[in-house]
């Protein structure tokens, strides 16, 4: 199966995902899979497609769960001898009103968004096949809370040599910062979604630097993406554009051609790359 092509699309059964892999069933010349942590959900989401006479196929993905990661990269690696497309699209937010504290907020955000993200990342990123395509889709959340950051802090994240573990490591101390309560003087902003999506930006910076020096011929383009403000029961009703229309981004990174050398290592939103 090798010289079929594939794509994985994480947290896909529902809202922005499901609209990513609908458009790559359409436009992707291989083999797309949805995945989800429920098996459940996922084969009614597959089933959903299947009706509207597309053929996506399942595997169950948690990105929470390190072993789930792995049987997903083995399979991938079984089967396909690889990876071609990778959308890291997982992801949770918790409601304006709801009334967890926020220490828990923080530190439930930051598992899935952040650190479940790099760990898809660390597992897949290896079996990424000369002229692959990966998009981590981040949020504009992410560039007003970086502008809520201490100016240490924002210079931190803008650094063109941060490291993945001194990311891990700021990340962390988020974590913990809330829990002392002492956050915001510590420089931070009152935004557990939008720290952790700063974590998905910058992380998308280091991981091309590393694709440019470990791998430059491969032709690998990577990117952080805003899908824009989009109908999902994450966003709410009020949202400005349908999922369809928040997958646009995504997918255009996704399908970038292969005589594309550029966007990498971006923060891209309605398809122009936007300052960090």
């Amino acid at each position: 199966m090798s010289n079929v092509q594939v794509a994985v699309v994480t947290g896909s059964n529902k809202g922005i995902g499901l609209a990513i892999v609908r458009a790559l069933c359409k436009q992707f010349p291989g083999d797309v899979y949805l995945t989800s942590r429920d098996p459940g959900r996922g084969q009614a989401a597959v089933a959903q497609l299947q009706q509207e006479g597309l053929r996506p196929l399942f595997h169950q993905l948690d990105i929470d769960d390190v072993q789930s990661i792995r049987a997903l990269r083995d399979f991938l690696k079984e089967k396909y001898g690889g990876l071609n497309v990778l959308v890291n699209n997982a992801g949770i937010a918790f409601k304006v009103h709801d009334t967890t504290p926020f220490a828990v907020q923080a530190e439930v955000t930051l598992k899935t968004n952040f650190f479940g993200t790099r760990n898809v990342c660390t597992e897949l990123l290896p079996l990424m096949k000369p002229y692959g395509r990966v998009v981590n889709v981040s949020s504009m959340v992410s560039s007003s809370a970086l502008g809520g950051c201490s100016q240490e802090l924002q210079q931190k994240f803008r650094s063109d040599t941060i490291t993945e573990d001194e990311l891990v490591q700021l990340m962390t101390k988020f974590v913990e910062d809330t829990k002392k309560s002492v956050h915001e003087k510590e420089g931070w902003p009152n935004t557990a979604y939008g720290v952790s999506k700063i974590g998905v930006t910058v992380l998308s910076r280091i991981q091309a630097r590393l694709l440019n020096e470990k791998r430059k011929g491969d032709h690998i383009l990577l990117n952080a993406c805003c899908p824009g403000w989009v109908r999902t029961d994450m966003a709410g009703p009020k949202a400005t554009k349908s999922p369809d229309e928040g997958a646009e981004t995504p997918v255009y990174l996704a399908l970038l051609p292969s005589s594309a050398d550029a966007p990498h290592g971006q923060f891209v939103s309605n398809k122009t790359v936007r300052p960090w």
